[in-house]
């Protein structure tokens, strides 16, 4: 019973249409679901991802009309796109300087070819070279090449006060393994790695002693992890076993959640891959209208008069 990988990340915007026409038209990334919050209504929660609307390739939002995040520690504070090539990053370079996107030069980090960058509200991104590993599924109404899209989320980074009960959480409860460190100006980064490994599935860590982030927009909610839908009652029983207090089983009718907090307070999720975004909406026009799980259903007249048009 492994995690196999990063199912999806989930995000703050204050500015849903210009978070839509960033991560669609400059990204190239497909809206997959218009839906809510489920726990809130009164916001949209956006779902972006890769031709097929795989898992392991959604970047999500909610949208809260929220101050700016204050950055900080015990918070996830980097978020890795995957590409192809040291051909794709280059062309990345040059489109982000084109749509006047601020990015740094692209420079190899934990042997990999990366280039950060921010989206308007400071989310901080990073483009990384995953030398064409595991399969891609292009979107054919991308604005971007088919052999230079995103192809997935690669590592997500952590910084922490306490590193080591992070740490401890990622190889005890969820059965990671510490793959290797490597340095950067901020301090030595860990890397877990779950199931086959890779950039797909691995997270960083790195020891933050700073003051805590106050989440707002441009920061990261939470980050939920891949398992095969077999296994959602047997991760259950493991959180159970192990006395991690959470949420116990969620139906998120897309796919099934369990919620926990690790002890320096960041919100991790556990995810099954299916039923999937088709589960309502046909593959050809995923992402076209306002999808609400049958429970919401109801609600629909009220829910979309709350809602402002993207």
């Amino acid at each position: 019973m492994q995690l196999t990988g990063i199912h999806h990340l989930t995000a703050i915007t204050a500015r849903a249409a210009d978070n839509h026409a960033f991560y669609t038209r400059v990204l190239g990334l497909r809206l997959v679901k218009k839906t809510v919050n489920q726990d809130d209504v009164s916001a949209y929660h956006l779902f972006y991802a890769d031709g097929l609307a795989s898992p392991g390739t959604d970047v999500t939002f909610f949208d809260w009309p929220a101050p700016p995040e204050r950055r900080g520690t015990n918070s996830i504070t980097r978020t890795h796109l995957r590409v192809a090539g040291p051909a794709a990053i280059e062309a990345w370079r040059e489109r982000l300087a084109r749509e006047g996107v601020t990015h740094s030069a692209p420079v190899e980090r934990d042997g990999r070819l990366t280039l950060d960058f921010e989206d308007s509200e400071g989310q901080r991104l990073s483009l990384v070279d995953d030398g064409g590993a595991g399969d891609a599924h292009p979107w054919d109404g991308s604005p971007v090449a088919p052999d230079h899209q995103i192809r997935g989320l690669g590592p997500i980074r952590l910084s922490v006060a306490q590193p080591e009960q992070t740490g401890r959480v990622l190889v005890d409860v969820l059965g990671m393994v510490h793959a290797r460190s490597f340095e950067t100006p901020e301090g030595s980064v860990h890397v877990f790695a779950m199931g086959e490994g890779g950039p797909a599935a691995e997270v960083q860590l790195l020891g933050d002693a700073s003051a805590p982030a106050r989440q707002g927009a441009g920061a990261v909610h939470h980050v939920a992890f891949r398992i095969p839908d077999a296994d959602y009652a047997a991760w259950a029983d493991r959180l159970n076993t192990r006395r991690m207090p959470s949420s116990g089983p969620v139906d998120r009718f897309y796919f099934r959640s369990l919620y926990f907090r690790e002890p320096n307070g960041i919100l991790f999720e556990i995810a099954t891959d299916g039923p999937g975004f088709t589960a309502d909406e046909p593959l050809d026009r995923l992402g076209q209208g306002l999808a609400l799980p049958p429970f919401l259903e109801p609600r629909r007249a009220e829910i979309e008069a709350g809602l402002k048009p993207l």
